[in-house]
């Protein structure tokens, strides 16, 4: 139905997502029926598309829907997800992949098909709506502070093809665009820096203290004890202080893309 009532408008996904500050990833995935449109997102749809009423009829159900709703993430994964979607503060580190939720539902896709062992169709469409999902932190009020360091070599990978890479380059611009989000990359002329290992995540709950969460292997590991995060967190603030600044990092993503 809002792909019908877009069309009508003659919008591309691209033009519809500006007017209504989306990005085309979330409004594709809101089209294919992967990702839940929010209330908001259907009051402001229903007006710029001449819907009628008809967007703001189903508001109800939707909102019914989503407090009834359960995580379809993994047994394991579920507590992470959980705390991810209320924190107010996240900062991620990467040194091989695309954060999750920076990424692309095509750039997912390719993620999850190269799994091994395999995974069926039926459960790559789950984890990538699952994936795609867990992107609404970015729209909560008030905004959680989110910051990323990335290795360069993140960028440099092209997961899915030339056309998949660049469109997961422009969501990475996008994203940093946000007033709440800096993303920072680590250039691989760097000889070193504190983190030599594994990726990590921080994540602070509300109320609570700061936890860090790592992953190895699909083996996953939530780490409470004060002591053990203070030293990670630590490794985190000298890597940002040696990273390019936001705007630097911007610019080296956009050159990056043009080279593509």
């Amino acid at each position: 139905m809002l792909k019908l009532l877009r069309e009508r408008k003659g919008l591309t996904q691209k033009e519809f997502g500006q007017l209504v500050g989306y990005g085309p990833d979330q409004i594709s995935a809101m089209e294919r029926g992967v990702r839940t449109p929010r209330p908001e997102f259907l009051e402001s749809a229903d007006e710029l598309l001449d819907a009628g009423g008809l967007l703001r009829e189903v508001i109800p159900d939707v909102e019914r829907a989503m407090s009834k709703s359960r995580t379809r993430h993994p047994e394991w994964y579920r507590s992470y997800a959980a705390l991810e979607a209320e924190s107010v503060e996240l900062h991620f580190y990467a040194n091989q992949g695309v954060p999750g939720l920076l990424q692309t539902a095509d750039h997912a896709r390719v993620v999850f098909t190269m799994r091994r062992p395999f995974l069926d169709e039926e459960t790559i469409d789950k984890r990538v709506a699952d994936r795609l999902s867990r992107q609404q932190v970015f729209e909560r009020r008030p905004a959680p502070i989110v910051s990323y360091v990335l290795e360069e070599v993140v960028l440099d990978r092209p997961i899915g093809g030339r056309g998949v890479h660049a469109n997961q380059l422009r969501r990475m611009l996008l994203v940093g665009q946000m007033q709440n989000v800096e993303i920072q990359v680590m250039p691989t002329v760097v000889e070193e820096h504190p983190n030599l290992g594994s990726a990590f995540n921080l994540l602070t709950p509300p109320r609570h203290g700061q936890v860090a969460y790592t992953e190895a292997q699909g083996y996953p590991r939530l780490i409470t004890d004060p002591e053990e995060v203070r030293k990670i967190a630590d490794r985190y603030g000298i890597m940002r202080a040696m990273a390019l600044s936001p705007s630097e990092s911007r610019k080296l993503i956009e050159k990056k893309l043009e080279e593509l």
